[in-house]
């Protein structure tokens, strides 16, 4: 498929939705985020919970970064950088509360997921997910108002 079709499809779809372009980050980040809990487990003999401790911490930062420069791009973010990114770990406390609960469920509940946490991660990302996509559009990557704007319920 040549370059300029790809552009085509691309335009036409993640690069119109907001939430493709979180979807998709979000495979970047179950990418990372299974290899790193592989990597210690199977690599290191590190158990698969504080593995998993470490695995999302590394999933976040990446996921963090790709959504600020891919999924909520502006020239005017809200909060610097590193405020930004303490921020989306404070929100995603949340989400990762619900990821880590649904892999914890799954490794116990599941005897194949023992086998393979990384099931397990991939549960958890899922159902994580519905929490930190309209967290992090609302509250962490929110566009900063600029200084011709009224504050929001202002009158004009």
């Amino acid at each position: 498929m040549p370059i300029a079709a790809l552009t085509k499809l691309w335009q036409a779809t993640a690069g119109r939705s907001q939430f493709l372009r979180f979807f998709i980050v979000g495979g970047v980040g179950f990418i990372i985020d299974a290899a790193v809990l592989t990597a210690l487990v199977r690599g290191l003999g590190v158990d698969p919970y504080s593995a998993r401790a470490a695995s999302f911490l590394a999933a976040s930062s990446t996921t963090w970064w790709l959504n600020r420069q891919f999924t909520f791009r502006s020239d005017a973010h809200r909060h610097p950088i590193t405020r930004q990114w303490l921020i989306f770990v404070l929100v995603s406390i949340g989400g990762a509360l619900i990821n880590y609960g649904i892999y914890v469920a799954t490794l116990q509940l599941w005897p194949l997921a023992q086998a393979w946490p990384v099931i397990g991660v991939a549960f958890g990302s899922l159902a994580g997910m519905g929490f930190n996509f309209p967290a992090s559009k609302l509250i962490v990557f929110r566009p900063a108002r600029l200084p011709s704007q009224p504050a929001s319920g202002a009158k004009p």
